[in-house]
């Protein structure tokens, strides 16, 4: 078989491994990898839901030779089919990987730009200033459509980042209308994006989720005790290490038939995703979390 014929066998192998409970060696993921692939399967039995089905397609980006080495970096493309109580519905996650192949044998594969390697630390300040008045409520329904459309995809209205899962997040919110933008001139306060500039709060996950503790003007919200309070359109923040430096942002789109948030978020880009990201290779047992509704 060629490279790219392994390539095609790889990954069957990878969706057979993912519904049933042997390893096999064919699968050369990186062991942090396997492991989370174990923990999604572990919550999956703990919330009594079960994997239906699955779909895994790959896309090839490009390929290069290096000596006697080829290097194809591809997307691959995971649909899970859950069934959840009564209830079924689709989870979906893309990743940017990468292969190595010697000789066109499969010698290693990884995915590039993981969850939790960012940890932008920056200051915000506290706004000073009387609230701006809202024109209209926020449209949770509108901010949920904007998740579901743009989840897997750029608006190319928004500069995108490398770590593009707060900025998403922002525009979101933004697309559930009545939270007024104020361009302050500094990115250490306010949250904002206008043309090529942007406050830290709308793009740095540990900005984004400071502001939301403190902000007594445009966008607003309160904290929740647990993630079963939050509703569709309201936010999830993650500090992966449980150090104090908060690394992702999730966007509530949905509920499960236990009352628990699924979410949506960009970087690792994912839809209908169960919130608390145990299938995350950024996962640690110090995993701390901040439930934040948004008012």
């Amino acid at each position: 078989m060629n490279w790219l014929e392994h390539l095609k066998f790889y990954i069957q192998r990878l969706t057979d491994w993912m519904v049933n409970e042997n390893w096999t060696d064919s699968v050369y993921l990186p062991l942090e990898e396997r492991e989370s692939f174990a923990r999604k399967k572990q919550a999956l039995h703990e919330r009594n839901a079960v994997l239906v089905n699955n779909n895994v397609e790959a896309q090839v980006l490009r390929h290069s030779n290096f000596d006697d080495l080829r290097q194809v970096d591809y997307i691959l493309h995971f649909s899970n089919l859950i069934r959840h109580g009564y209830d079924f519905y689709v989870e979906e996650w893309t990743q940017e990987r990468r292969a190595v192949f010697k000789e066109d044998q499969l010698i290693s594969d990884k995915v590039l730009n993981p969850e939790g390697q960012h940890k932008e630390k920056v200051k915000i300040e506290r706004e000073t200033e009387a609230p701006v008045l809202r024109k209209q409520p926020y449209d949770r329904l509108a901010a949920v459509r904007y998740a579901e459309r743009w989840w897997n995809t750029y608006n190319p209205s928004f500069k995108s980042f490398d770590v593009d899962c707060t900025n998403y997040i922002s525009q979101c919110l933004h697309a559930g209308g009545g939270i007024p933008m104020v361009h302050h001139g500094t990115r250490s306060k306010g949250w904002w994006f206008k043309h090529h500039d942007w406050s830290y709060s709308w793009t740095v996950a540990n900005a984004m989720r400071w502001y939301l503790s403190g902000s007594k003007s445009q966008l607003q919200a309160r904290e929740m005790s647990s993630a079963s309070q939050l509703i569709p359109g309201d936010v999830i923040c993650y500090d992966f290490d449980g150090d104090g430096h908060w690394q992702h942002t999730t966007i509530v789109v949905a509920k499960d038939s236990s009352g628990e948030p699924l979410v949506n978020a960009h970087s690792t880009d994912s839809r209908m995703r169960f919130w608390k990201y145990e299938d995350s290779t950024a996962y640690t047992p110090q995993i701390k979390y901040k439930f934040f509704h948004v008012v």
